[in-house]
Order: C-alpha cells, then sequence, then structure tokens
C-alpha cells in the first residue's frame, strides 16, 4: 500500500507542471484563464480513467504487462531520440556534453537495472 500511494503521489506531483505547460500557452494566446485552467486538468483526466480501466482488466493485463512496459519504454525512447537529441546538437558547443550526458545516464540505468533485478 505504501508503494501505490508514493507511486500515486509522484504522478499527483507529476501532472501539475504537465498541466501548466498545456494552460499557460492557452493563456498567452489570449484564452481566458479560467478555460485554459479547465483545458489543462481535462489534459490530464485520460490517467485516472486509464487507472480504473486497468484494475477493472486486472486478470486480463496482468500477463500482458511486460509488453505494454516495453512499448510505453519504447515511446519515451522514440521521443528522447526523435525530439531532444537533435535539439541538443543545434546548440553546437553543448552537442557532445549532451550525448555524454545521456549516455551517462542511459549507462547508470542499465547497470542499476541488472544489479537491483
Amino acid at each position: 500500500m505504501a508503494a501505490a500511494l508514493a507511486l500515486a503521489i509522484g504522478i499527483g506531483i507529476q501532472n501539475f507542471p504537465e498541466g501548466a505547460i498545456i494552460s499557460m500557452p492557452l493563456k498567452s494566446e489570449g484564452m481566458r484563464k479560467s478555460k485554459a485552467f479547465l483545458c489543462g486538468v481535462l489534459s490530464g483526466i485520460v490517467e485516472p480513467i486509464a487507472a480504473i480501466i486497468t484494475i477493472l482488466l486486472t486478470s486480463l493485463i496482468v500477463p500482458a504487462l511486460p509488453y505494454l512496459l516495453a512499448f510505453a519504454a519504447g515511446a519515451m525512447i522514440y521521443v528522447v531520440v526523435d525530439e531532444l537529441i537533435p535539439e541538443s546538437q543545434n546548440i553546437c558547443h553543448l552537442s557532445r556534453y549532451g550525448m555524454l550526458g545521456l549516455t551517462l545516464g542511459f549507462l547508470i540505468m542499465m547497470i542499476l537495472d541488472v544489479s537491483l533485478g
């Protein structure tokens, strides 16, 4: 239960900047503050809906979980490779440091994953 609570708190904390990223540009383009806020809130509504569906379909989801997690990891790696790495290459004097940071971060993550199981 403690791990589930920690995960829920982490997801909640992550949702605040995510909602702000949606709301702030809408407000700066002239949308009313309340409507921009509502759009930011609604952008995160898919997470509790998906959580409820997952809970209801637990017996079907558990066997597919490794494949779903692999898909999510692949999607995140695609975003990094497609968006972040080219953007770091545009800043000439930081491109080596960006790639070095990415490589070291990936290496540390892999070492921790293998050593901690």
